[in-house]
């Protein structure tokens, strides 16, 4: 971000100075052009003062001529009226008049030319005076005119200088700012090499660490790895692939729409040869009329008659490979074995194409032969006979080039894999052709049944035949124009290779790619059917939540493991010993049960009056004991005294049945025995759902331990694009540094030099002012001379 906002701030200044700098050339060359008009005027100016000065010194040496002249003529004229007083004087004297003319004359004259000239020199020096007048007011107004632009000149240079000013002041601002990121980014780079430096110690660790463990695995793989079965492309090919639903799904949709074309066809062809078959036998013999056929026509009607044996086959067989397929299950040409059923379908429909061609043109052939087939049906039944053996010739390149695709799932197939799609592309052109030939044998037989339709011996059978005859061609046209644009238009599809891999594939040196087998899906199901039969529910076992709980209880816990087996053994041992206690004396309190209650059944017979208390109290016994059954050690402990002389009572009073007692004995024993049997079968069972809870415990945490694993290794692999991305970003910075350190390089020097133009601007302005203020001192200094 910052990056940017400094690349917009030097474009903006760059933009600026290169305004400024186009405005300073234009103030520059106005400046010059002033400073020659000005020099022009001076020079005009100079040139004016020396005509001046030399009209000054022509008025000077004429002013002082006209003296000389007004003191010759004042000298003159008193010469002149002397002369004429002496006239007067002298009146009678005798007077020269000739010589006074002559002088008079002479002076008239000279005084003439001196007025003539004086006129002329003061009319030369009024214009004069008057062109200098003219000129002085030029100049002025000129002056006027050059001082107001000096003045706006001075305002822009003044302006001009503000804003230069102002750029850079907010470019030392910059400057500053940019030298306070430059400090930030410096720290950030130190940061990021620290960091960096961190992540690479942690990545040397981490390559010890992944070096070690690979060379565990690798010892573990030779020491316990027989045999890798992803190592030979033989036995890999067996493994289940992994592949794109979405392929599949689409793979197994344009197969039912192929499906749906392929019906079409099969139908519009046992159409098209059933109505042959019922028109070769009206035509040109009509058998149910009593004429004998043809044995050509014989043999004909008999192969027709056997299409639906031939055609229907194509139709399940295809049928049959798309109710196989499975979106579940990936389908290549390597595991689509429908495709051959398929293929051996079609060729035995090619063949019998084939076994009918011969009788079909010697058919049309004995049509010709008939007399009332005319020259131009006969022509037509010719084009009919040289378009149906390029029908067949289509029909076997189809199967040739179906039969090689079929071949791709066998294992002995003599084509590389890389030519399949050369194999579509031929099949895509086949059906082209063969639509092409189907519809021209359609506009052939078309022209030919409007032709026998016209004939004499024409029945409605026949027409009726023909035009079901034509109505399947035309049914044959269409499909196959649907048919061959669908193959077309999916033909990158079908060429295209499913994106799928097996287990091991970048082990395999296999130039062709992935490869898979094609009983891998039967494998599969059966896989599943048998994992599913074995499937049960999970017996319950331990939450997770009191399952870490007890863990964390017997890691915390100090006893050792020995220690825990001694006392574990030690009370074994004691509930043995108990378990021996409880038996023998419950065997015991039995046997007292059942002599108490014949001693019972005596008492109430009746004893005499001396033992009717110790009777009362043997009731009482027997009433705890028969209460208390199932704790007959408590009895013999609650009552000790009083036991000893009960158990002497009852055998003085037991002592006549021995016989029977015998036998309950064994009765009670084998009872008691029957129970401990029981007890333990239970206590077995009860072991053997905790050794299964226990195993399945153990598998969970053989999971959970296989899932950490997982997880270990992916975040190793997250680690690497960390520290990937880490030196990445550091080479960025290091970019990043280095071209704002060039930058400011470049500022710097840019402002240097804005700073030392600047400078040279100013001594300019300086030096034009001065020249300017000397001239036009030097001007007015002119002017007031």
């Amino acid at each position: 971000m910052a990056s940017g906002d400094i690349q917009n701030k030097y474009q903006r200044l760059a933009q600026e100075y290169a305004k400024m700098k186009s405005q300073h050339s234009v103030l520059k060359k106005a400046v010059i052009d002033e400073q020659s008009k000005v020099a022009e005027l001076t020079e005009s100016v100079k040139l004016k003062d020396l005509s001046i000065r030399k009209f000054e010194q022509e008025i000077d040496s004429l002013t002082f001529r006209n003296q000389q002249l007004a003191k010759r003529v004042t000298v003159l004229q008193d010469e002149l009226d002397s002369a004429a007083v002496k006239k007067k004087n002298k009146a009678k004297g005798p007077v020269e008049p000739v010589p006074v003319v002559a002088d008079t004359s002479v002076f008239g004259e000279d005084l003439q030319k001196k007025i003539q000239e004086n006129e002329r020199l003061h009319m030369q020096v009024h214009q004069e005076t008057e062109e200098h007048r003219q000129v002085v007011a030029s100049l002025q107004v000129r002056l006027e005119q050059l001082e107001k632009e000096a003045g706006q000149h001075q305002s822009v240079l003044d302006s001009i200088h503000l804003n230069h000013k102002a750029l850079v002041d907010k470019l030392q601002q910059e400057k500053a700012m940019l030298e306070v990121k430059l400090q930030k980014q410096e720290t950030d780079v130190r940061d990021s090499k620290r960091i960096a430096d961190h992540c690479q110690q942690q990545l040397k660790r981490v390559h010890v660490d992944l070096s070690s463990r690979l060379d565990d695995s690798t010892k573990v793989i030779q020491e316990k790895v027989i045999f890798n079965d992803t190592k030979y492309q033989e036995l890999n090919v067996l493994n289940v692939p992994t592949h794109d639903r979405k392929h599949q799904v689409k793979a197994k949709e344009l197969i039912g729409q192929a499906l749906g074309y392929i019906g079409d066809l099969v139908s519009g062809m046992s159409n098209y040869l059933t109505y042959a078959e019922q028109r070769s036998q009206i035509f040109p013999m009509d058998s149910s009329t009593g004429e004998p056929l043809s044995p050509v026509n014989r043999r004909l009607c008999q192969y027709l008659h056997e299409n639906a044996s031939h055609l229907r086959p194509i139709e399940q067989s295809f049928r049959s490979f798309h109710e196989g397929l499975r979106e579940d299950a990936l389908t290549t040409l390597e595991t689509a074995t429908g495709i051959q059923d398929f293929s051996e379908k079609f060729h035995s429909f090619v063949a019998y194409m084939e076994k009918l061609l011969p009788y079909q043109l010697r058919s049309l052939e004995e049509e010709c032969a008939v007399s009332t087939c005319s020259a131009t049906l006969e022509a037509r039944n010719m084009e009919l006979h040289a378009s149906l053996p390029k029908l067949t010739a289509t029909l076997s390149k189809l199967d040739n080039y179906l039969s090689l695709i079929a071949a791709a799932s066998k294992s002995s197939r003599e084509h590389p894999r890389t030519n399949q799609a050369a194999f579509f592309t031929q099949m895509a052109a086949g059906l082209n052709q063969l639509h092409e030939v189907l519809k021209e044998i359609s506009k052939h037989y078309n022209t030919k049944v409007s032709l026998e339709h016209q004939l004499p011996t024409a029945t409605q059978k026949l027409k009726t035949t023909d035009e079901c005859v034509v109505s399947s061609l035309v049914a044959l046209v269409s499909c196959t124009g649907k048919l061959a644009p669908f193959f077309s238009s999916h033909l990158e599809f079908f060429v295209s290779r499913a994106g799928y891999r097996t287990r091991g594939v970048s082990l395999c040196r296999d130039t062709d790619g992935p490869v898979s087998s094609p009983v891998v899906t039967d494998l599969r199901d059966r896989a599943t059917s048998y994992v599913s039969r074995l499937k049960r529910p999970c017996p319950e076992s331990v939450p997770y939540k009191t399952a870490v709980l007890n863990r964390r209880t017997l890691l915390s816990s100090t006893e050792s493991r020995e220690g825990l087996a001694q006392q574990l053994t030690t009370a074994q041992e004691k509930m043995r010993g108990l378990e021996q206690e409880k038996e023998h004396w419950m065997l015991e309190a039995q046997l007292l049960q059942v002599r108490l209650e014949k001693e019972t059944k005596c008492v109430e017979k009746g004893f005499n009056k001396g033992y009717v208390r110790q009777s009362v109290q043997t009731k009482r016994t027997i009433e705890l004991t028969a209460s208390m059954d199932s704790k007959p050690v408590r009895i013999l402990m609650f009552f000790p005294y009083r036991a000893s002389g009960f158990l002497k009572t009852l055998m003085s009073y037991l002592g006549r049945e021995n016989s029977s007692e015998s036998e309950t004995r064994e009765q009670l024993i084998k009872a008691h025995f029957t129970g401990r049997v029981t007890e333990l079968t239970t206590q077995l069972q009860q072991a053997d759902s905790k050794a299964v809870n226990f195993h399945s415990e153990c598998r969970a945490l053989q999971q959970r331990l296989g899932l950490a694993e997982k997880a270990k290794e992916k975040f190793q692999e997250e680690l690497q694009t960390a520290q990937q991305k880490i030196a990445q970003l550091q080479d960025e910075l290091t970019t990043t540094t280095s071209n704002y350190e060039s930058q400011l390089s470049m500022m710097s020097e840019h402002l240097c030099s804005m700073n030392d133009k600047l400078t040279q601007q100013r001594d300019e302005i300086d030096a034009l002012k001065l020249s300017n203020k000397v001239r036009l001192i030097k001007v007015h200094q002119c002017f007031c001379k």
